[in-house]
């Protein structure tokens, strides 16, 4: 069969998946509560479902006060009886697969569960939906006629006790179906090497022949391999190596500070970004239009969907509301309750409504990871768009950052200490530091405050790091590839310690 008519007709399949997106566009509190009601019967008989009442969860409000809100420490005991095997303890599947996440301000293992249901009725249903919103927002794709760039985590599945643990993305792989294989590179044997730098070359020998259309995968990790796909080429840009690439889905970290150097590398108005917000625990949306920042809140994945609002997080007044209650332009901290058996479940990211018809959201941080010391508010989404605006006026490109407190010491204020390895370094680093501080200043309130006539806060301070700090510093902690990546801002300075120790030529 030619690739035409494998194109034609794959398009044709997706794009039917639109008319099953109507209903929760349509009627997105009824579809939740449903998705709610279904998750409660369907574990009626766990272990879970019998403590906590579900046979006499009749509403809303019966949910909330016989369900307790939970982080993964309160979890931990339980979900590792489910890898030695146990069963029907939170969900009525057996749950075969965790999802193994050193997260990002703890190094202890997390280990997600990951049900067939979340597999097929989430993950790989947003995947569908995913390409079923780019090809009806681009009716002229030619998506399925070349193959897909994918690039995972570095792990591949360890199994023990009838359980295995991995990557997510080493699990979608393991069990993606036939098409998908077919129409991806690199193969999985390379997809699901350990060692990343072994990895990269055998990603970068595999994919540079095929007819590319379409590229998956985190912004900086995806960075580092395609500048090593155009150094082995010696060419200038992407497309002279894959004229048929036409767009680049990606998440798991903010593009915004990786933008202009995917810009530079896909010199085309025609080309696409666009960005998915996933985890081990769930997919939760999708960019549903040509060109736009905002994310679709995905509500009928098996994932009922709960917020706090941060200005209450964390305090003895402490509130949590359903979807029906969200406010455009608030952040909030999300809690979902999952078809893995993750009930009331705190994933630690907040996010910000910028629509609610339909829900509309962008990812603005997480609850632990942002700057508080000084009652400053710094968080991840306006040190993405200070620094965005600062490489505009002064043509730096940053290849990654992280911030964090300088403690207020005897009669000295504190300040912020940024970290930057710079792609193209700025001509002055002075200079770009005081952008920076008025930038941030003009996006947070609350930090403008604390800088006002230095009252609180001191001027922040730049180090530029050397090349490759950062890669190094993951590289020591076995992190390399995959989701794995610094936290931007920090309320401590653990980060900031080891890595300024390494920001030296010899200090590897």
């Amino acid at each position: 069969m030619s690739l035409p008519i494998v194109n034609s007709i794959a398009s044709w399949f997706l794009k039917k998946r639109v008319h099953q997106m109507e209903l929760f566009l349509k009627y997105p509190n009824e579809v939740q509560l449903e998705v709610l009601v279904g998750l409660l019967d369907n574990a009626v008989n766990t272990d879970f479902g019998k403590k906590h009442g579900f046979s006499d969860i009749n509403s809303y409000k019966d949910f909330t006060e016989a369900v307790p809100l939970s982080k993964y420490e309160d979890l931990e005991h339980q979900i590792e009886e489910m890898r030695r095997g146990a069963e029907n303890i939170f969900w009525p599947t057996p749950i075969r697969w965790f999802a193994k996440s050193s997260g990002t301000t703890n190094a202890k293992s997390k280990f997600i569960p990951v049900s067939e249901e979340s597999l097929e009725d989430c993950h790989y249903a947003a995947a569908k939906d995913l390409l079923c919103i780019y090809l009806n927002n681009n009716p002229d794709s030619q998506l399925f006629t070349g193959k897909s760039l994918r690039l995972g985590g570095s792990k591949q599945l360890y199994k023990e006790n009838g359980t295995a643990f991995g990557d997510l993305s080493a699990i979608l792989i393991d069990n993606m179906p036939i098409w998908a294989t077919m129409s991806s590179t690199p193969n999985n044997r390379v997809s699901l090497m350990d060692d990343w730098e072994t990895k990269l070359p055998a990603i970068v020998a595999d994919c540079i022949e095929e007819n590319l259309t379409s590229m998956a995968g985190v912004p900086s990790w995806m960075l580092v391999l395609l500048n090593k796909v155009l150094e082995k080429t010696n060419k200038t840009h992407l497309f002279e190596i894959w004229p048929n690439l036409e767009v680049y889905f990606h998440g798991g970290v903010s593009f915004e500070p990786y933008i202009d150097q995917y810009t530079k590398l896909l010199p085309s108005n025609r080309f696409k970004f666009y960005e998915i917000y996933n985890a081990s625990e769930g997919f939760f949306a999708v960019q549903d239009r040509n060109d736009s920042k905002d994310l679709l809140l995905m509500l009928n994945y098996g994932i009922f969907y709960e917020f706090i609002p941060m200005e209450t997080y964390g305090t003895p007044q402490q509130k949590i509301i359903p979807l029906s209650e969200v406010e455009v332009g608030k952040n909030y901290a999300i809690v979902i309750t999952t078809n893995a058996g993750l009930w009331r479940y705190m994933i630690g990211d907040t996010v910000r409504f910028t629509a609610t018809n339909p829900y509309r959201i962008r990812v603005s941080g997480r609850t632990k990871h942002h700057i508080n010391v000084f009652g400053e508010e710094l968080i991840i989404e306006n040190a993405d768009e200070a620094l965005r605006q600062v490489c505009l006026s002064t043509g730096a490109e940053i290849a990654d950052y992280t911030a964090g407190p300088v403690f207020m010491e005897g009669k000295e204020k504190g300040k912020h200490q940024w970290i930057i390895e710079f792609k193209t370094p700025p001509p002055c680093l002075q200079d770009f530091t005081q952008q920076l501080d008025q930038n941030l200043q003009k996006l947070n309130s609350d930090y403008e405050a604390k800088r006002y006539l230095n009252m609180t806060l001191n001027a922040p301070e730049v180090h530029s790091a050397r090349r490759q700090l950062f890669y190094d510093w993951l590289k020591k902690e076995g992190k390399l590839g995959g989701q794995h990546k610094i936290p931007r801002l920090s309320n401590n300075r653990d980060y900031l310690e080891e890595l300024l120790k390494m920001n030296t030529p010899t200090a590897v």
